[in-house]
């Protein structure tokens, strides 16, 4: 297991996490590389899997996403790991005697009125609080699959979830996540994705995970930021991902095979020239309303690292 005894998992859920993906994406990890890019960071699979791997061993981590609450999140668990762990055994004790109330008491009494201070602040994540960390988790590990969802005026939304005994509070894997984003030359970043990619190049490994286009009209991923992401973030992200390649970054992008995505990837001759290669894998789409929509889909992997066996 490399450099690290236990293996961390995610201790957010987050609609297209990478865990059942990682076999493939394994596959194109470079053999060497000198910093780690992560600017879509969401659950952190990936970080997470090289971390517990042990490559990342002397490399630096910029990780980093637009999502104040996941950045601000994760702070709080590096900085202020006890606090947070104390706040989520109370949350956990009050879901266990009170279910669902309790879920929208804490969203829409405390939750939500306690982000709006936060999202005014002049940086938002540093305003992220131990409390607001815990009620995060608990909300994102109770609320109807485990989604991360804000309306219009930027209120989370997502209904509660129908849980048994969900596992709220995992101390052990909190304390190790806060281990792993203690480590020397991590940083955590509040940013848009090319503010985030600036530094990045020569051997560099850059792994993007954006919101997926979507496959239909019918099939739009709910805004996990008041601003969404469409198709002329799509757009913009393909010009940074070319921009990386040209300055020799090992780069791994991953999206849904939407036709926009086929159109700026797997035909497009400037992406070719750069030596960028959209391969097509098996995947599992797990967030959907309808459980029998939950099953195997094809999404695209476009990198400039040749595949090797893991």
């Amino acid at each position: 297991m490399g450099d690290s005894r236990v293996a961390v998992r995610p201790i957010l859920k987050w609609a297209g996490g990478k865990r059942q993906l990682l076999p493939e994406l394994r596959a194109f990890y470079p053999r060497r590389f000198r910093n780690y890019f992560e600017p879509f960071l969401g659950s952190g699979a990936v970080f997470l899997d090289l971390h517990n791997r042990g490559l990342l061993a002397g490399r630096g981590a910029r990780l980093s996403d637009i999502n104040a609450d996941v950045i601000g999140c994760y702070r709080a668990v590096r900085d202020e790991v006890d606090d947070v762990i104390d706040v989520l055994r109370a949350l956990e004790d009050a879901y266990a005697a009170h279910g669902a109330e309790h879920f929208y008491d804490v969203r829409d009494r405390v939750f939500n009125p306690a982000r709006r201070g936060m999202q005014a602040a002049a940086d938002p994540a540093a305003a992220y609080t131990p409390s607001l960390a815990a009620m995060l988790i608990y909300l994102n590990r109770t609320g109807f699959n485990g989604l991360f969802r804000v309306n219009a005026r930027g209120d989370f939304n997502v209904p509660a979830g129908r849980y048994v005994r969900p596992r709220i509070c995992d101390e052990a894997n909190l304390r190790a996540w806060s281990a792993a984003l203690n480590r020397p030359d991590v940083v955590l970043e509040a940013c848009p994705f090319d503010e985030a990619l600036v530094e990045a190049g020569r051997e560099d490994f850059v792994y993007l995970d954006p919101p997926y286009a979507p496959v239909s009209g019918t099939a739009r991923f709910t805004s996990y930021t008041a601003g969404g992401f469409g198709a002329v973030d799509q757009e913009s992200l393909q010009r940074t991902v070319i921009a990386l390649a040209s300055r020799r970054a090992a780069v791994l992008l991953s999206n849904s095979a939407a036709p926009q995505i086929r159109a700026l990837y797997a035909t497009h001759s400037g992406v070719r020239s750069a030596g960028l290669r959209a391969t097509q894998v098996a995947a599992r789409r797990a967030i959907n309303s309808q459980a029998a929509r939950r099953g195997p889909v094809r999404e695209y992997l476009i990198t400039n690292v040749s595949r090797r066996s893991v």
